[in-house]
């Protein structure tokens, strides 16, 4: 990662914690370069999305133009394979923040934290930038996705968004709503950096004042084998997440075994 724009103490320590989170993962992390690269970007997602050549997930035009803009397009290398990718744009300019669109890992290389080591690189680049802040959407049924987001890169979920891409059909979201929750990465708080330095991070939600939202172990494979069942978790999921932010309830964390951990506003809910 080069040219830092804005290095300060911050910037340099962020840097380094993606660059010893890329060693550990095996891969170098780095920005896409030119339109043969874009392009296997637009192959690679399109595989891990279960997509077809002619409908990708970020159109090689748009791909393009994004990198001509100054956004960020970065990918994961295992030598010169390509095995994950990654692809934001900023956002408007009181939201002080980048918008992480799309992030993907081939299958040969899930479970061996390179989607943790390209988060860290994106929190590096944004951070050089002068941006203090990412935001991405993800689908809140998806438990291993909750605690990567939640748990161990302690992003905050700060809006629940019903059906927000439409029916999109695709070997992931099936024939599902496509809910998602929004989360922002405050990327200078003290628990992001913890997290990014690898420091477990110990959530204290006993008493009453703590509620859980429970999601299914494998939504995934629920999908696959019961859709009916799939999608009354949906709509049970999206009842307790809408009325808890609704009343000022804060997602504090996630656990394997419960779900989501919310910690409800003084006097409850409403």
């Amino acid at each position: 990662m080069t040219d830092l724009m804005f290095a300060d103490a911050a910037v340099t320590t962020a840097v380094s914690a993606a660059e010893s989170a890329a060693q550990t993962a095996g891969v170098e992390v780095r920005e896409i370069v030119g339109i043969s690269e874009q392009a296997e970007v637009v192959r690679l997602l399109s595989s891990i999305w279960g997509r077809s050549p002619d409908n990708p997930p970020v159109p090689p035009e748009l791909l393009r133009a994004f990198g001509k803009a100054g956004n960020y397009i970065a990918g994961a290398f295992a030598g010169s394979e390509l095995v994950g990718a990654t692809v934001a744009f900023h956002s408007t300019p009181e939201r002080r923040a980048l918008h992480s669109h799309i992030a993907g890992v081939t299958a040969s290389h899930v479970g061996r934290s390179v989607g943790f080591a390209m988060k860290l690189h994106q929190r590096g680049w944004a951070l050089a930038r002068g941006i203090d802040a990412i935001e991405w959407t993800f689908d809140p049924l998806v438990a291993r996705n909750a605690h990567f987001n939640v748990a161990k890169l302690r992003a905050r979920p700060v809006e629940y968004l019903t059906n927000f891409y439409g029916e999109m059909g695709d070997a992931i979201n099936g024939d599902d709503e496509t809910d998602r929750l929004l989360v922002r990465w405050e990327l200078r708080d003290g628990e992001v950096e913890a997290a990014a330095a690898a420091h477990p991070i110990v959530v204290d939600a006993s008493g009453p004042r703590y509620v859980a939202i429970a999601v299914p172990p494998d939504i995934e494979r629920l999908r696959a084998d019961d859709l009916a069942s799939a999608r009354l978790w949906r709509r049970r999921v999206r009842e307790q997440f809408t009325a808890l932010l609704g009343a000022g309830g804060q997602v504090v964390g996630f656990d394997r075994s419960a779900g989501y951990v919310v910690r409800l506003a003084d006097g409850g809910i409403r």
